[in-house]
């Protein structure tokens, strides 16, 4: 994995200095520009891996941009990473309503973020190359569904959207009905990422996964004081 173009619209100087410095030290092309609009120009003008996207802006809110990409047909499947002073639930919630991927609260540890960002980058990948004559490689659970090869979930016949965290958080869930797996080894499997790590990200796609699933929501259980597993019939 080298060359990945990531794109952080952030006002600040400083972070953007920091990130860029530390992002090409790892092999991505980074860009950085401090505005909305600017960052709305430059993922149309070159589309990016990544996009790193803060709330609070000069011009507009993160959110309005994160809500523009994902109207825009060239755009919308591009990976979010929205960055947040606050941890608030509610910002959480409506970051990830409108398309988010995953959040870091400032501040935040470099080498972390950079984690978190090579783990979307892999996703994405993962999502678009995977070739149309591939065999399905599918799993079932009663009328929940999941074409691993394909990328695609259904619900009773009808397909669901998935962002690639709940898809794979899914596909992991999935290929192992009644196993308990905790917040840190979905952390490891799902998003590849080790260490100490906040383990509230894992909550949080949790909840968009059971939205997104409507009426079999509740077949991602909560086991208290272990993780999450999928019922086991």
């Amino acid at each position: 994995m080298s060359g990945e173009r990531i794109l952080v619209v952030d006002d600040e100087p400083d972070l953007q200095r920091l990130l860029t410095f530390n992002l090409r030290g790892a092999g991505f092309e980074a860009e950085a520009v401090a505005t909305g609009e600017e960052g709305l120009a430059a993922a149309a003008r070159a589309r990016p891996d990544v996009i790193v996207l803060d709330v609070m802006l000069p011009d507009i809110q993160g959110f309005e941009v994160c809500r523009r990409l994902r109207d825009d047909a060239d755009l919308a499947d591009v990976p979010i990473m929205m960055l947040t002073a606050r941890g608030d639930e509610e910002d959480l919630v409506r970051g990830f309503a409108l398309g988010i991927d995953d959040y870091v609260v400032k501040p935040f540890s470099v080498r972390e973020i950079v984690m978190r960002i090579r783990a979307l980058v892999r996703l994405a990948a993962e999502r678009r190359g995977v070739p149309a004559n591939d065999p399905p490689d599918v799993l079932r659970w009663r009328d929940l569904e999941v074409d691993v090869a394909r990328h695609r979930a259904f619900v009773d016949g009808s397909e669901v959207l998935l962002r690639p965290l709940e898809f794979k958080l899914l596909a992991t869930l999935l290929a192992s009905p009644g196993k308990v797996f905790t917040r840190v080894e979905l952390l490891e499997r799902v998003w590849g990422l080790t260490g100490e790590i906040s383990q509230r990200t894992v909550d949080t796609h949790v909840r968009r996964l059971r939205d997104a699933l409507h009426s079999y929501g509740y077949a991602v259980e909560t086991v208290l004081r272990g993780g999450y597993r999928l019922r086991a019939a």
